[in-house]
């Protein structure tokens, strides 16, 4: 089995890479538990300090890093590059924080010392989408390894490069051999690594279908879990809000990552009382948009991922229009190379339409009319996906019940959804389950185990 690196831009394929054969895999795994047993004692100062040396060459390496990004996914460089910095900013946080996050917690028993002691797991394996190549890996790997546990990276079969190039740099930092690996496999070979005794833990990013999958096998071997799925977030916007500032955040939400993102905002729920009006302006925003060369710093999208996504989300737009929707704008795959997808914005969604049910991964906007805060709260709940999701108001009464009855892992007021170092991340409904990042990251992947010391 060959994979490739395709460039969305073109359609060319530039590079191509063998596969690991059972026995290449094996010995990679068991060379990761061999590693285990010595990274699980280096000291956390040791670890910190390889850490910070990791992000240093992040950010000296942020631009070569960027465009090899860019090559493999399509996305702006400008946006590859900023990726490489804020995977160096996630390094230096679990640098500074993982020890207290991990640190004994003590309970107060009388007569004993009674104590809950954080030791690592062993090898864990990192099952990584392709849209975010550089921080969905780091946003796992620096908590994890951080903890004492070594990586095991099954990247998306369609950026062998920067999977490569992430195991390049922990080698460069100073980690010792093994630690973290890439695996060259297909996803043929996940379940199998999954069920080898060796591995101890698995974490997922991607679709529903595959969560499943994972998460299936790892319950048969009894084994840690985290999934992170499809997402099509709401966009509240009620009549209080801000609606230049809302539009402009609903445009560059929407559009992020060339509109593929698991926590763009996607589904734009509007007071009717100001629905024409941002559905007009969303059009034009959303319009005015330069799609074209992701390496032109002039562009502002950039080509999907692959001609099948382009093929996915045009019917997924033609099906929904059949189905009664409005196209306001866009709505007409490129005709040229490579494989772009205008900015398009859809209203008057039908009930049941795939803009309605499904996630769109790309630059469509779904706009839907509520007639009042309760609707809003029922249209935004109206989905399987319980990702995240924002909301646009600055009557506080508004806030309150919008942060407390919207379904979904992650609430942002007056803000759009986002994935940082500081704050946990995830989902609950079919988008899946466990956290990633703030104290979450380092106490996942963790044996938690009570240590009762009668008399002292």
């Amino acid at each position: 089995m060959a994979i490739a690196t395709i460039d969305p831009s073109t359609g060319e394929q530039r590079r191509t890479f063998d596969a690991l054969t059972p026995e290449q895999l094996d010995a990679k795994i068991m060379a990761s538990a061999h590693a285990f047993r010595h990274w699980r004692d280096v000291p956390t100062e040791r670890r910190s300090a390889l850490f910070r040396d990791l992000a240093a060459l992040l950010d000296g390496d942020a631009e070569e890093l960027g465009r090899l990004a860019t090559l493999e996914v399509g996305k702006t460089y400008a946006s590859a590059v900023a990726e490489v910095h804020k995977c160096a900013k996630g390094c230096r946080y679990y640098a500074d924080n993982a020890e207290s996050m991990l640190a004994d917690v003590p309970h107060a028993v009388e007569g004993a010392r009674v104590l809950t002691r954080f030791e690592p797991l062993g090898p864990v394996l990192a099952v990584m989408p392709w849209n975010f190549p550089y921080w969905q890996v780091f946003r796992f790997a620096a908590p994890a390894l951080m903890a004492g546990n070594t990586g095991l990276l099954k990247h998306a079969s369609n950026v062998p490069q920067c999977a490569l190039a992430i195991e390049d740099v922990f080698l460069r930092a100073g980690f010792p051999e093994n630690v973290f690996q890439t695996l060259l496999v297909g996803s043929s070979e996940i379940e199998k690594v999954v069920a080898d005794d060796r591995v101890r833990g698995v974490t997922l990013t991607g679709s529903e279908p595959a969560g499943r999958a994972v998460a299936a096998a790892a319950g048969q071997q009894i084994k840690t879990s985290v999934l992170e799925l499809g997402g099509s977030d709401p966009f509240v916007v009620m009549p209080s809000a801000d609606l230049d500032t809302a539009v402009r955040n609903a445009v560059t939400s929407r559009t992020l990552n060339n509109g593929q993102s698991c926590i763009n905002a996607k589904r734009f729920i509007v007071h009717t009382d100001i629905a024409d009006e941002f559905t007009r302006r969303l059009g034009e925003a959303m319009a005015a948009l330069t799609v074209g060369d992701p390496m032109d710093e002039n562009t502002d999208v950039g080509p999907l991922s692959s001609g099948d996504a382009v093929k996915t989300l045009d019917q997924q737009v033609r099906d929904t229009v059949a189905a009664g929707a409005t196209l306001v704008t866009g709505g007409e795959p490129g005709s040229g190379p490579g494989f772009y997808y205008p900015p398009t914005v859809l209203a008057d969604i039908p009930d049941g339409s795939p803009a309605h049910r499904e996630e769109l991964f790309g630059p469509v906007a779904s706009v839907w009319r509520a007639q009042d805060l309760d609707d809003a709260i029922r249209i935004a709940n109206d989905s399987p996906f319980g990702l995240g999701g924002s909301a646009w108001t600055n009557d506080e009464t508004e806030q309150e019940r919008l942060v407390r009855e919207i379904e979904t892992g992650m609430i942002y007021v007056n803000r759009f959804t986002e994935s940082t170092p500081e704050v946990p991340f995830g989902g609950t409904k079919n988008s899946g389950y466990g956290r990633e990042l703030a104290e979450f990251g380092p106490r996942t992947f963790v044996n938690a185990k009570t240590v009762w010391i009668e008399g002292r």
